[in-house]
């Protein structure tokens, strides 16, 4: 049997077809606005395998009590998220050049965080080793590049990742040594920088300008911490899959430790973020209205947070979850002992 095409029809084809275009549009990433979503709290004990320590327990499962990372999803946000951006909770829109201010690929920033991603994990074992007894080396390699700051001069040319491994041909091990010729060099002095990233060695020629925040000091434009060569006594692995950047290293290592002996939890759901540095302490992270939203949606106890501007802004929207600010790896175990013995208490 055929059907004709009538005026009718046809209208209503068309204004299909019109919806289903209008529809695709308001859906379709695109420009250079980026959107911040809060995600679930992710368990990070079926993450985590740990080879050759036969008192290990067995790992907890996603809703059990235990040690859970927070991240956030970031993608472009489609035309319709940037006509309502609040629709949902914790909804943010982002202009590109704050998720980017350097500049550098996506393709390339991706890379980097995921070595981000990948060097907390080490950090991570390293702590969370130490603590319970174990004898881990780090060996100093230079430094890491944990942040470029816009418009200065490493802007564009040294990459968050990175490993400065040299200055003028001499080489750096340690963040002294680094900060001690980029002082003697002087304000207006061109160096050349000598870079690790990834598997490929570079050398970039930088200037130094007059820090903002002390007259006279010459600085290049970059937060660095200690990279190390880190040999663990035992094999731990850690999957997080594509989840980039250093935020979770805290997380980590306080999953090690429950895992490897030590009660940290207390049968508590703890969410927890925090960059972790070798030496212990606790760096501030970004994302922490999405991420305390996120915590809370899951049904965490409690959430372990940088102190400072990311405890104030967790516990702005915490609406009765726990936020509990630390500065070091030891403060968190200390500070989840003292909230199991608080409940316990009650």
């Amino acid at each position: 049997m055929r059907r004709h095409l009538t005026p009718g029809r046809l209208a209503g084809a068309g204004l299909g077809l019109l919806l289903a275009a209008a529809a695709a549009l308001l859906l379709m990433p695109g420009g250079g606005t980026y959107i911040f979503l809060p995600d679930e709290a992710h368990a990070v004990d079926p993450l985590v395998s740990v080879e050759g320590v036969e008192e290990a327990r067995p790992p907890r499962e996603q809703g059990e009590a235990g040690i859970y990372f927070v991240d956030v999803i970031v993608r472009r946000a489609s035309l319709l998220e940037r006509i309502y951006p609040g629709v949902r909770e914790g909804a943010e829109l982002v202009p590109e050049h704050r998720v980017n201010p350097t500049g550098i690929p996506d393709a390339a920033r991706r890379r980097g965080s995921l070595r981000q991603m990948s060097r907390s994990q080490q950090v991570a074992a390293a702590v969370a080793l130490r603590h319970l007894g174990y004898d881990v080396d780090a060996r100093p390699t230079g430094a890491f590049v944990a942040q470029v700051l816009p418009d200065t001069p490493a802007a564009g040319r040294v990459h968050p990742s990175d490993v400065i491994v040299a200055v003028d041909g001499e080489r750096v091990r340690e963040l002294e040594e680094l900060r001690s010729r980029i002082a003697a060099a002087g304000v207006g002095a061109t160096l050349e920088i000598g870079l690790r990233r990834g598997e490929q060695d570079l050398t970039v020629r930088v200037e130094t300008v007059e820090s903002e925040l002390e007259e006279g000091r010459p600085v290049i434009g970059v937060l660095v911490e200690q990279e190390a060569d880190i040999e663990l006594p035992v094999e731990v692995t850690i999957d997080a899959g594509n989840v980039g950047g250093p935020s979770a290293g805290l997380a980590f290592a306080l999953a090690l430790v429950d895992r490897l002996g030590d009660d940290v939890t207390h049968g508590l759901r703890v969410a927890v973020t925090g960059e972790l540095n070798l030496d212990g302490s606790v760096s501030p992270v970004g994302g922490l209205a999405q991420k305390t939203i996120g915590a809370r949606r899951t049904g965490m106890d409690v959430f372990l947070v940088p102190a400072g501007e990311n405890a104030e802004i967790a516990r702005r929207h915490a609406h009765g979850l726990r936020v509990v600010p630390v500065r070091t790896f030891q403060q968190a175990l200390q500070a989840l002992a003292t909230v199991a013995r608080e409940r316990q208490e009650r």
